[in-house]
């Protein structure tokens, strides 16, 4: 299972970004899926939140600016930001709970490699 995330980059305070992260390989169902952010010499905090019936969850810091949405037909998770703030600068990491085959009872937690996103003030 691979996690390729994109859609980072540099915007001004204020403006907007919108991260995509598909997902491929082995997949028989996909739970939970989130974002998370890390900040240079922090830990990676929790960003969104949204679960396999479609329901979200967000920090307060993000609440009303962020939206995360999924494409289940295209194992797809998207993270639009709005009225980004230069505090939010960090590399956006994608996460999925998968359960790999209709063979299996287990689910593993995958990780994608990380978008870097630039909020200047």
């Amino acid at each position: 299972v691979q996690l390729q995330a994109s859609g980072g980059g540099l915007v001004q305070a204020g403006g907007s970004l919108r991260l995509s992260c598909a997902i491929s390989g082995s997949i028989f169902r996909i739970n939970a899926m989130d974002w998370y952010r890390q900040g240079s010499g922090k830990q990676r905090d929790l960003v969104a939140t949204i679960t396999s019936s479609g329901n979200t969850n967000y920090p307060d810091s993000v609440k009303g600016r962020f939206t995360i949405s999924r494409d289940n037909a295209e194992n797809t998770v998207y993270l639009q930001m709005n009225s980004l703030k230069p505090e939010v600068t960090g590399v956006y990491y994608c996460h999925a709970n998968i359960r790999p085959s209709i063979a299996v009872v287990y689910t593993m937690d995958y990780w994608g490699q990380g978008t870097q996103v630039t909020v200047s003030s």
